[in-house]
């Protein structure tokens, strides 16, 4: 114990004793350890920001909306405007084996919410109750429509979280009515804020039974059918099936319209796992270029730190001969120039986290643009940064110090 604490002493002596050396060494490997732990945690924030962003629509969500229909196949001048209607969600949830949910959504954006406080401006979505299984709609305060609400047709809504503060300001909504177009609704339920700031405008929709909107407030010169919709939202079983689905749907649909299914041109949706997967290709991509960029930064710290290490062990042959003069072991000689490497650069590369850390915590109380998470520590990056510079410093102490060692004490304090 005596021996290590007496080591421990000489090594702080001898840091002491060069300090410009020392802080320029410890720099090198903080520089590298932090520059490379920042290039990654930006890098993650911008993935998990795009993530989030994908999440608060739902998991595996896709859209199909109206589109146009060639007449000629592969001319689009010939096209004709087609709407989805209820009957293509009736046969999509028969025929289509890969979808695990399809929802009609019917949205109309004209009608007046008036409640005893406030009016209101907003979307009116008329949606079953399987919708907020497939979009991401997290309950505030009440219920989520349910069957008995559809097939009874029950003038009930369920209000965003915009549009319950401007009906019912500091007031509570749940129990109380309001009039859609001069008829009245029970408020069922309200949903939390989804997004942020006023990017989402989920948060200024009221949900309905859709037989109800489908009887009410049906489409716009629609009311002849009756059974047009806005657009339909689906889930495929797991997100590896989404084109499988795709297909599917696409198949149903431009039967019961009178047209090719595999004219792509005729369909109008929004994949979101295909969006996702680009996303994550873009990610990786990134990742890896910023992990490169780390890692030049990474090597150029560490040829630093060896550059000084050599030079340091280097001017230190007389000091090491005269240790042998006095009776020290090779072994002792490189077990001190191995703990010297080793308490220089961890303490450096923790210097290095913990700045890296910092920054990344002040950046995260700056709002930045939609799409981008505050950065974040990666524990893994930091430990695989802290270890190669440990090992590159360590390697270049002592492998000068092992040669310094075997010479006779006579030969190394003729050193200059």
């Amino acid at each position: 114990m005596r021996i290590v604490v007496d080591i421990f002493a000489q090594i702080f002596r001898t840091l002491w004793a060069h300090k410009l050396r020392s802080f320029l060494t410890m720099f090198g490997i903080a520089w590298g350890v932090g520059s490379l732990l920042l290039l990654v945690g930006l890098g993650e924030g911008f993935r998990s920001g795009n993530k989030r962003s994908l999440s608060q629509y739902g998991e595996n969500i896709m859209f199909l909306f109206p589109g146009r229909a060639p007449v000629i196949a592969g001319s689009m001048s010939s096209a004709r405007f087609y709407r989805l209607t209820y009957r293509d969600y009736l046969d999509i949830r028969r025929e289509a084996p890969h979808v695990h949910a399809v929802t009609p959504v019917l949205v109309r954006g004209d009608v007046r919410a008036v409640s005893d406080f406030a009016t209101a401006n907003g979307e009116i979505t008329g949606i079953e109750p399987q919708y907020n299984g497939i979009r991401y709609l997290p309950m505030k305060q009440g219920r989520w429509l349910n069957w008995l609400d559809e097939a009874q047709r029950r003038n009930v809504i369920v209000l965003g979280e915009e549009m319950t503060k401007n009906l019912f300001p500091g007031r509570p909504a749940v129990g109380s009515s309001i009039l859609l177009n001069g008829l009245s609704f029970e408020v069922v339920g309200t949903i939390e804020r989804v997004g942020r700031g006023d990017d989402n405008s989920t948060n200024m929709r009221g949900y309905i039974p859709y037989q109800v909107m489908a009887t009410y407030f049906p489409i716009k010169g629609e009311q002849e059918r009756g059974d047009a919709i806005s657009f339909l939202n689906y889930q495929p079983r797991v997100a590896a099936e989404h084109l499988l689905a795709t297909e599917e749907i696409h198949k149903v649909v431009a039967r019961n319209h009178g047209f090719d299914y595999r004219d792509e041109d005729a369909f109008d949706g929004w994949d979101t796992v295909k969006q996702a997967e680009m996303m994550g290709t873009l990610f990786d991509a990134m990742n890896t270029f910023l992990g490169t960029v780390g890692l030049v930064t990474l090597a150029l710290g560490a040829i630093g730190v060896i550059n000084i290490m050599l030079v340091a062990v280097s001017e230190r042959t007389r000091e090491i001969g005269l240790r042998k003069a006095l009776g020290a072991t090779n072994r002792s000689i490189l077990l001190q120039f191995f703990l010297e490497g080793v308490l220089l650069t961890l303490l450096s590369g923790l210097v290095g986290m913990v700045f890296a850390g910092g920054l990344m915590a002040a950046l995260g109380t700056v709002k930045g643009p939609e799409g981008f998470d505050p950065p974040r520590l990666v524990p893994a990056t930091a430990a695989l940064a802290i270890s190669c510079l440990t090992l590159a410093g360590v390697i270049a102490g002592l492998y000068p110090a092992r040669k310094a060692a075997m010479l006779q004490p006579v030969e190394a304090l003729r050193q200059e």
